[in-house]
Parts: C-alpha cells; structure tokens; sequence
C-alpha cells in the first residue's frame, strides 16, 4: 500500500483539492488519511480505483448510446 499527497490526487484526477474534498463529504471520492495535525494522504489504490470506475462509467454511457 502506497500513500499519496494531494499534488499527485490533484494531478490523477484533474481536480482541485477543494473539489475533491467536496466529493469525499458527499462519500463519492476515497477518504484521505491523516499522517498529523496538518498532514493528509490517499490511498494509491483507491484513487487509481476510483479513476478506473470513471472510465468504465463513461464506456457505459456511450456503450448505451450506441
């Protein structure tokens, strides 16, 4: 299990560190990990999971509208 800090989240998912933690209150983006008081970190898998899940999201969508 790899930790990874919020410039590589932010450069997986294309998103802000705001919007991310936007989604993660709404339960739609993994938790981060607390390291310290100022010190947070995803889990390597579960980001690269819930990529693959946007992918296979969006193969649908066109799969059905083909």
């Amino acid at each position: 299990m790899r930790l990874i800090r919020g410039k590589q989240v932010k450069h997986r998912t294309g998103f802000s560190l705001t919007h991310i933690r936007r989604l993660e209150e709404q339960g739609l983006f993994p938790k981060k990990v607390y390291l310290g008081p100022k010190s947070v970190a995803w889990i390597d898998e579960e980001v690269d999971a819930w990529v693959k899940a946007r992918v296979a999201e969006r193969d649908a969508r066109e799969h059905r509208a083909a």
